[in-house]
């Protein structure tokens, strides 16, 4: 499996996850010219922005550790692009991360952080 498969079989693993446990999806791989958003969802009122990673291996910290503040300034700015075209208005934003492991012979872990970061 290469890099990209190993990226789109996590991605959509993290969304089966989140589904089951009660988010409604509302767009995977959301894009604009400033960026993409993996998955946005729905949390009763709130949106919520999904950012997966996928990894053959342990995120060394957790999956939250691969996300620096940079990447978390740019995934409220592509929230707010989001949200400028829709006529949705949560209650609020909620940043999540979903690490996603594939340990081999179709073996897989999720750790899924919740309110993982704060803009």
């Amino acid at each position: 499996m290469n890099r990209a498969d190993l990226g789109r079989r996590g991605e959509a693993r993290a969304a089966r996850h989140v589904r089951r446990h009660g988010l409604r999806i509302i767009a995977r791989n959301w894009r604009c010219p400033d960026g993409e958003l993996d998955i946005l969802a729905r949390d009763g009122d709130l949106l919520v922005v999904i950012e997966v990673r996928t990894a053959r291996t342990d995120f060394a910290g957790g999956p939250i550790a691969t996300v620096g503040p940079d990447k978390r300034r740019r995934l409220a700015h592509l929230a707010q692009r989001w949200l400028s075209g829709s006529r949705w208005a949560p209650a609020g934003v909620r940043f999540d991360v979903v690490g996603v492991v594939y340990r081999g012979w179709f073996r897989w872990r999720l750790d899924w952080v919740r309110g993982a970061f704060e803009v």
